[in-house]
């Protein structure tokens, strides 16, 4: 079916939308490689229709007149449909209203000689007459090809040559009104909850490519050997004990290649860039195997809970001639990654906090306090106490903590006196040893079917490492018999382990003061050891506003054109100051950040000149008022505190720079639409609906 005539159908309400189907969640970027891929000719897929009598309910539509009949229900193709509709007509399809759409992708332009598409920017495509908007390249008659030939050459065979180019361009882009779009109809026949089924399964079955293989697609595709390269890598790896995946091999090159966590940020890298980034890669991959054994004391990724952890390691070392410069550099960040590691940043939320986190080691030179500062906000605090290890088993992160904490100590095998911090062979493989023997405490008060027994039987605290070996030689002999003729062959061995040095506690009697003594021992040596790789009097040295503009925006980072003034229309639209409120209230609600008024999305400087023009006494101190009044009023004067605003000059020019904080409780703002709940999400802003409001609070906050 041509597209002119799907558009036409949607305007008469010949097609509508379910309310079942999601909103308008297209990105801008997505809207424009649509009509890329449509000008270009590329398969788009295709669309798939419910013809029926007795439609469920519709969006912005209370009630089906009757002269409907038989209608059609969007089924699958409707983030397709909705944009097609807004570039080609220039309005919002009747199955929504403005309010709906909360990614507006209208201001996309194209540019009639080139032919490639892009967002409005002032200081790209003010004045100059080749950029069109997209709608009205569609709808508008002014655009006069061999006129504005005519600006661009004073040769009249040259301006033929480049109004042709022109005329040739248009013609391309209006075609595609008339591309036809493959379309599937489900019979009329269908009930409703089979065509729901059938929703179901088109937008959530299939074996679809992860973002990681999608983007290892993308890197394969400008560097055919990249696959085989970081298998070969990670065979290397392997044979170090370090076991890493094709996700994470991708992870760590996206991340080297774009100072970026997400992997969309690495498809468009140039191979040159993915073959010089590979380059730093390998090189900080075989830097940190080697270090993190004897720094760190991790000496396989088993000792680790989650890689995702060496993320920003590899983020720093790749900004730091793939090294540390010094032992305090190397201190600091085994700290913040200990703190991590126990911590579990990274075991949810995890592309979200790994952007975070990314962002800050690209604007601090030493991060690691800036890092340190997001667990403690995410978790309350970074030492550990004894109640943390209580019912705690092996799969606790504290577990592996515990392990590195032993071989920091320079722990042993009980009975073979083998250093636990080497790598060992099958038959020395360190496993978890219960102090107390598992059949022992089943034997003498504890219920193995009773869930609260095993968690207490299974804990951190009756856990010692030892060599396979030795494990099994001591499976059911009592503590208070061979703990003493360990100590006697190997002095000091039991203190390395953390084991209480009161006999008494020995007894299997005693074994939940054993355990409650212990958690203690070892939350208190955690924290010593942790203490002694850092000093106090660490110092942050921030990056200047001009540096950071040259690094794009990120999940931290976001540039603001103006506060009150409409550049396309040249004329002062309040509704803007929406927009720099929701990025505030997103920072406060995230995990807070910088806000630069007076840049484009592109990193160019336009200066807060528009801006000063629309405040009293045309000053930088007016502009100030007007931003803090806007703040108390639409966000909260409680929220003032935690939200500073000064100027700078960039290139000349005066920008605003607000640094906003993360609020210790959810912070929501008022709209023309009411009370709305915003957060960061990559380098964008969302507003989350009720459900996904409930459960982000839950995971930030209670």
């Amino acid at each position: 079916m041509k597209i002119s005539q799907l558009l036409d159908e949607i305007k008469k309400h010949d097609l509508v939308l379910p309310e079942f189907q999601r909103e308008y969640v297209w990105s801008r970027e997505q809207a424009k490689q649509l009509f890329v891929s449509l000008v270009k000719g590329y398969p788009v897929g295709g669309l798939l229709f419910w013809k029926t009598d007795d439609p469920p309910e519709l969006k912005n539509l209370d009630k089906v007149p009757e002269k409907f009949g038989t209608i059609q229900i969007i089924l699958d193709g409707q983030q397709r449909l909705t944009t097609l509709y807004m570039l080609l007509t220039g309005e919002i399809p009747p199955y929504y209203t403005e309010k709906d759409i909360t990614i507006d992708p209208r201001d996309l332009y194209f540019n009639i000689g080139k032919g490639e598409f892009q967002y409005y920017q002032a200081s790209r495509m003010k004045g100059n007459p080749l950029w069109w908007r997209v709608i009205d390249c569609f709808n508008s008659s002014k655009i006069n090809v061999f006129e504005i030939a005519k600006q661009v050459t004073e040769n009249e065979q040259d301006a033929f040559h480049y109004a042709q180019l022109y005329n040739d361009n248009l013609t391309k882009l209006r075609q595609v009104k008339e591309m036809e779009l493959p379309v599937q109809v489900v019979p009329v026949k269908a009930t409703i909850d089979e065509a729901i089924d059938i929703f179901d399964r088109v937008n959530s079955q299939g074996t679809k490519l992860t973002d990681a293989e999608l983007a290892l697609t993308h890197i394969t595709a400008k560097w055919p050997r990249a696959r085989q390269k970081l298998k070969a890598k990670i065979e290397d790896l392997s044979s170090r004990n370090f076991f890493f995946d094709l996700t994470f091999m991708t992870r760590a090159l996206t991340v080297t290649v774009t100072h970026r966590a997400l992997f969309e940020h690495v498809h468009k890298s140039p191979s040159d860039e993915l073959l010089a980034g590979w380059k730093r890669l390998t090189k900080i991959l075989d830097y940190l195997v080697t270090i993190l054994p004897d720094r760190a004391k991790i000496h396989s990724t088993e000792d680790v809970n989650t890689t995702n952890a060496f993320i920003p390691l590899i983020a720093y070392l790749s900004l730091n001639d793939t090294h540390f410069s010094d032992d305090t550099s190397i201190n600091q960040a085994i700290h913040w990654l200990y703190a991590a590691l126990m911590w579990s940043r990274y075991t949810a939320q995890t592309d979200q906090r790994l952007e975070q986190d990314i962002s800050l080691v690209i604007r601090y030179s030493s991060p690691w306090l800036a890092l340190r500062e997001r667990i403690v906000d995410q978790r309350g605090r970074i030492e550990v106490k004894a109640g943390d290890l209580d019912g705690r088993g092996a799969q606790h992160p504290l577990y592996r903590m515990t392990f590195i904490l032993a071989k920091a100590h320079g722990a042993v095998d009980w009975f073979n006196g083998a250093p636990l911090g080497t790598t060992h062979g099958k038959p020395y493989h360190i496993h978890s040893h219960h102090i107390f023997p598992v059949s022992i405490l089943y034997k003498n008060g504890f219920d193995s079917e009773n869930h609260l027994h095993r968690k207490i039987v299974n804990e951190i605290a009756n856990r010692a490492f030892l060599t396979s070996t030795t494990n099994q030689s001591l499976s059911n002999t009592h503590p208070e018999k061979y703990l003493p003729l360990v100590e006697e062959k190997y002095p000091g061995a039991l203190a390395k382990q953390f084991i209480p040095e009161d006999p008494l506690l020995w007894k299997i009697d005693r074994y939940e003061d054993f355990l409650q003594a212990r958690r203690e021992l070892i939350a208190r040596k955690i924290n010593e050891y942790m203490d002694t790789l850092i000093s106090r009097s660490e110092d942050l040295q921030e990056k200047s506003v001009a540096e950071l503009v040259t690094l794009g925006e990120s999940a931290t980072l976001e540039f603001k054109s103006t506060l009150q003034w409409d550049i396309n229309r040249n004329h002062l639209n309040k509704n803007l100051r929406f927009s720099v409120l929701k990025t505030i209230a997103a920072f406060l609600n995230s995990e807070g950040g910088i806000l630069v008024i007076g840049i484009e999305d592109n990193g160019s400087v336009l200066g807060l000149q528009y801006d000063l023009k629309t405040v009293k006494k045309h000053s930088l101190d007016g502009f100030e008022q007007l931003l803090s009044t806007l703040i108390c009023e639409r966000i909260g004067a409680e929220y003032a505190p935690l939200i500073n605003i000064h100027f700078e000059k960039i290139d000349g020019k005066d920008v605003c720079v607000v640094y906003v904080e993360k609020a210790p409780q959810p912070v929501f703002m008022t709209s023309p639409q009411g009370k709305k709940f915003y957060i960061r999400h990559s380098n964008t802003t969302r507003a989350l609906d009720p459900e996904q409001m409930h459960h982000y609070i839950q995971l930030n906050w209670e």
